[in-house]
């Protein structure tokens, strides 16, 4: 895809058929003189169709050194992301800088339109912290609006995966669910099924790739029951599960908060875990800690992530190639799991 060249103040003075000066004086950098009605609609038309945003950006970067950085996240409600965004507003109050912080209610959509105006307002950095999806209609244009507010002079870091051309935090995910798998797999369980949430979301079919890779070396087979990527979708998941009479020993959920929905819906059935059934999950929400069973997890370091992520994205990137950071995830046996 060819990436698209920052719109300049020149280019929508001669889409709307007047001087630079007067397009400048319509979008509040020139004088404070007044300009026609007429003209006014003709400069603010065209700066519209041309997505004249990011000049402004430059402009403020270059009066002053902005004091705010952008944060967006898929669901703030979600533990996960709370911690997250802890770890980069602690690393923003160390530097003096203030957290615009935006949750797209994992509609990518909505991601797209907050990176466009954030990049209109007086932001140093953005950080996108959530799943890329598979569309690749949407990746590419998230990708354009990440570029134009790079040319702008804006920086961005995302936490999830690397397909943005960016500074990234990458966590393991297929590395941690291969590890959890070869772990319930050693506690002696052969029959499984796995909460997969949302085909859409690359994270989630990471973890379910990497959860499957040693089931499958073994011989064994697992289901995988697909539903929203949150605590409701981890009870109706196991909700049908049940219904269709074969519950397994083990269920694992691709997050902590799917999980918690399954041991919900066992409860209310009746099932006991772990004693009739396993239920294991993946980042170490602190919640899962308190649970009763304890949550089984994979660890992923949240509030260390949301550090790095910022860190990188306030960096020097001047001459260099995008760092991109593994964060490999650690196995917690809980007593969520046991024996079958």
């Amino acid at each position: 895809m060819t990436e698209e060249r920052v719109v300049l103040l020149q280019d929508v003075a001669a889409r709307a058929g007047v001087s630079p000066a007067t397009a400048s004086r319509v979008l509040g950098q020139g004088s404070g003189r007044r300009v026609g009605e007429e003209l006014r609609r003709r400069v603010e038309r065209a700066a519209q169709e041309l997505g004249y945003t990011a000049n402004s950006h430059a402009r403020a970067l270059s009066r002053t050194s902005s004091d705010l950085v952008g944060l967006v996240v898929h669901d703030v409600a979600d533990p996960y992301f709370a911690t997250v965004a802890t770890g980069v507003m602690k690393v923003a109050a160390d530097r003096g800088l203030l957290v615009l912080m935006a949750s797209t209610f994992r509609d990518p959509e909505r991601e797209i339109e907050f990176v466009t105006a954030l990049r209109g307002q007086r932001v140093r950095a953005i950080v996108l912290a959530g799943s890329r999806v598979t569309s690749r209609d949407l990746n590419d244009r998230l990708r354009l609006e990440v570029g134009r507010f790079q040319a702008a002079g804006g920086r961005v870091a995302v936490i999830g995966q690397d397909l943005l051309g960016t500074d990234a935090v990458l966590p393991d995910n297929r590395g941690g669910a291969k590890a959890l798998a070869e772990a319930l797999l050693g506690l002696g369980h052969r029959r499984f099924a796995v909460l997969g949430g949302e085909r859409a979301l690359v994270t989630a079919r990471e973890r379910v790739a990497g959860f499957l890779g040693p089931i499958k070396a073994a011989g064994l087979s697992a289901e995988v029951v697909y539903s929203s990527f949150d605590r409701d979708g981890g009870r109706a998941a196991t909700e049908r599960l049940a219904a269709s009479g074969d519950l397994p020993t083990c269920l694992f959920a691709v997050n902590d908060v799917m999980a918690i929905g399954a041991v919900a819906a066992l409860r209310e059935l009746g099932v006991a875990v772990p004693g009739r059934v396993s239920v294991a999950g993946f980042d170490d929400i602190e919640a899962v800690r308190d649970q009763v069973p304890a949550l089984t997890t994979v660890r992923l370091p949240q509030r260390y992530m949301g550090e790095r992520v910022l860190e990188l994205a306030l960096s020097d990137a001047a001459g260099r190639q995008p760092t991109l950071l593994t964060v490999p995830g650690e196995v917690v046996l809980r007593a969520s799991t046991a024996a079958p």
